[in-house]
């Protein structure tokens, strides 16, 4: 029995302590005394551990996500600054080409088939041409230009605009070539070519390279520029070629000139109200990249000659203007002016200026014909 009775108190629970809380004084509950909380330098619970681990990635996160944001906002920008300089490229090659398929080459086709046609129809197709010109320039000035391109802009600008003026003076002189005062008109046409061999220079020179440098810079190497040819050979530059073509006859010339003194020389240049004096002195003159010169020239012959022709030509940083007038008539011991207006005149840098006035027949002294000046153009 006894054995029994020692294995039953082994098995038995222990009986549970209860643990009274201490009173906390006269009056206060029996329940357990609220925890006081830990004082601030304490160690760090878990639960807070965790929360400053939490924040940290959700800042690490939101860093990342703006970092991502700023990247693709900007290749977003570059990508479209791109797009823009393609587009305006595209856009003057466009302009370029339509140019000389649609204006030059009908054009010139047009004054070489005169001599076979009337007239009044040259005249007309010459004024629709001149129409298609002006629809091209006004194309040109409302072309979205990126903030690089302003330079290449501008010059197009002026490209278009000699390209015009050009076809407006052809149509105005074209009914005189073709009629009673063919010698004197085709010499005003030979000159005003002279517009269109410069709008092909500022576009070869400056058009294509500006927006070339520009793709370039801004790592677009595919882009290609259109070129632009306005005048189709130097010939249209001689007044003897334009009157062969225009009526398909070869000028004549006068075999035996009177006998006596025959010529021309130079008194006079000046822009505007400035007469310009000769070398070294620096002559400053305002008219910018166009300016008209009037030339002075006094016949100091014995005789009236017709068609005396004058050019000038502004050479600046390796680049040549050239213009030229004709005089219908000079007397002799009179003085005579010829207007001529160049365009595309490099500003802001010294100049050569050249004037000369070409020999009449029979002229043997060409002394005092030619003089040359030194000009800054503002």
């Amino acid at each position: 029995m006894s054995f029994f009775d020692d294995g039953e108190e082994t098995a038995r629970e222990p009986a549970t302590r209860v643990v009274r809380a201490r009173s906390g004084g006269a009056g206060s509950g029996g329940g357990p005394r609220p925890r006081r909380p830990q004082r601030g330098g304490g160690p760090m619970g878990p639960d807070q551990r965790t929360l400053m681990i939490r924040r940290a990635v959700a800042a690490a996160v939101g860093v990342v996500i703006i970092i991502v944001i700023v990247l693709v906002i900007n290749g977003c920008l570059k990508s479209e600054k791109v797009e823009g300089l393609k587009t305006y490229n595209r856009e003057v090659s466009t302009l370029a080409r339509e140019s000389a398929e649609e204006v030059s080459q009908p054009l010139f086709a047009t004054l070489a088939s005169a001599p076979s046609k009337k007239a009044l129809e040259v005249e007309e197709e010459v004024n629709q041409l001149s129409l298609k010109a002006r629809e091209l320039q006004s194309r040109a000035e409302h072309l979205s230009v990126p903030g690089e391109m302003e330079g290449a802009q501008r010059d197009l600008l002026t490209v278009v605009d000699l390209r015009v003026e050009g076809m407006d003076k052809l149509a105005t002189l074209l009914p005189m070539a073709l009629g009673s005062k063919g010698k004197t008109a085709a010499a005003d046409i030979a000159g005003d070519m002279e517009l269109f061999l410069a709008s092909d220079v500022i576009y070869t020179e400056r058009v294509a390279p500006l927006i070339q440098q520009t793709l370039s810079a801004n790592s677009v190497s595919s882009a290609t520029t259109a070129s632009s040819r306005f005048l189709p050979n130097l010939g249209w530059l001689e007044t003897n070629t334009v009157i062969t073509r225009l009526t398909g006859q070869s000028p004549q010339t006068s075999t035996s000139t009177t006998g006596g003194h025959h010529g021309s020389i130079l008194t006079g240049l000046s822009v505007a109200n400035n007469t310009l004096a000769p070398e070294p002195t620096l002559n400053h003159l305002s008219g910018g990249s166009s300016p008209t010169f009037t030339v002075q020239v006094e016949d100091d012959g014995e005789f009236q000659e017709p068609n005396v022709k004058v050019n000038v030509v502004v050479t600046a940083s390796g680049k040549q203007v050239k213009g030229s007038s004709t005089i219908e008539k000079t007397e002799p011991g009179k003085i005579s002016n010829a207007e001529v207006k160049l365009s595309g005149v490099t500003t802001g840098m010294a100049a050569k200026v050249e004037a000369e006035v070409e020999a009449v027949p029979g002229e043997t002294n060409r002394e005092g014909t030619k003089k040359s000046y030194l000009a800054i153009f503002e």
